[in-house]
């Protein structure tokens, strides 16, 4: 090979590994330019986005009581003592429980009748000397099949007009019925424009109806008991605006306490005459049945008809007593 050939092949290999260099040269450029990542174009006018993160839902998880922390006493493990009371706690006084209604009943005041005042009065079921009183055992017996047949406890007895004798008979029938041992009997007297109890039994001081008819004396304080199984709550004093209290929720509290402490099978309620004022129809609602008490040749027909029909409307009419009769009715010899 001449100098000129050898000349020439140098001149394409030494071209030729040029070549290859620029050849890897570029190779890993290329590779290195695709793990750089290319930026992000921005768009012109509008912010970026904003990722949106949702709102974490609220799970409920069960509560778990924690067990109680124990401490070791002579190699044994014990609970740990339980947290002192608070002060107030400590200090808050425990609920007595309710008076029972034969402590209560045994812990009123005990009344005596004046026997002056019981002659007077014409109260012939007391000592029971007068034969008189057999009509009124009657009218007890009757009473109380009725009352117990359809388990009623409370009974107003109101006469058409005043001075038709209500008062009297309802404390004859009171203490008739208080002879029944297994019949205790409370009477309370609600006339109380006109109160008469404490006058035909003699009572000197009797407490204010109308502060305890307003829930401001208690049923102990009120009541005064007659023997074993009769409690008479009598008045002091007329009151103003009676109607208006005798419709009262208080009114009627009272009333229910009388039932509830006492626990009397009959209560007897001594109402004004129902012509005279609207006492008696405002307190209706508060008793299981009525006695219409009229007297013989004053009652008329038409003021006995009238309140014989009101009373049927609104409560259980037990019947009507004729008092005041001149005419004895025949005896039988014994």
């Amino acid at each position: 090979m001449t100098r000129k050939q050898e000349g020439k092949r140098a001149v394409l290999e030494g071209t030729k590994a040029e070549g290859m260099e620029l050849i890897q040269a570029a190779l890993v450029k290329a590779k290195a330019q695709q793990q750089i990542p290319a930026p992000a174009k921005k768009r012109a006018g509008r912010r970026p986005p904003v990722p949106f993160a949702p709102v974490p839902q609220q799970i409920s998880v069960p509560s778990q009581k924690k067990p109680a922390k124990k401490h070791k006493t002579n190699g044994k493990a014990q609970p740990m003592p339980s947290a002192p009371l608070p002060v107030e706690a400590l200090a808050r006084p425990a609920l007595l429980p309710a008076a029972s209604p034969a402590s209560v009943w045994d812990s009123l005041q005990i009344g005596r009748p004046d026997p002056w005042r019981i002659e007077q009065g014409r109260l012939v079921t007391v000592g029971r000397t007068d034969p008189a009183h057999v009509a009124f055992d009657i009218l007890r017996t009757k009473v109380m099949h009725v009352m117990r047949e359809n388990d009623w406890k409370s009974l107003m007895i109101t006469s058409p007009t005043a001075r038709c004798g209500k008062t009297v008979v309802g404390l004859n029938l009171a203490f008739s019925l208080a002879n029944q041992k297994d019949c205790r009997t409370a009477l309370v007297d609600l006339d109380l424009r006109r109160p008469q109890v404490a006058e035909v039994l003699g009572v000197k001081a009797p407490p204010s109806m109308e502060e305890f008819l307003k829930g401001n004396i208690t049923v102990e304080n009120m009541f005064s008991r007659y023997g074993e199984n009769l409690a008479v709550a009598a008045n002091n004093r007329p009151v103003r605006m009676a109607a208006e209290l005798l419709q009262s929720p208080e009114a009627a509290h009272a009333v229910s306490s009388v039932r509830q402490k006492l626990a009397a099978d009959i209560v007897i309620f001594d109402l004004p005459p129902m012509l005279a004022n609207d006492d008696v129809m405002g307190f209706l609602p508060n008793v299981d049945c009525a006695i219409l008490v009229v007297a013989a040749e004053e009652s008329t027909v038409s003021e006995v008809d009238l309140c014989e029909r009101e009373l049927s409307e609104k409560t259980n009419l037990l019947g009507t007593v004729l008092n005041k009769c001149r005419y004895a009715p025949e005896k039988y010899g014994y």
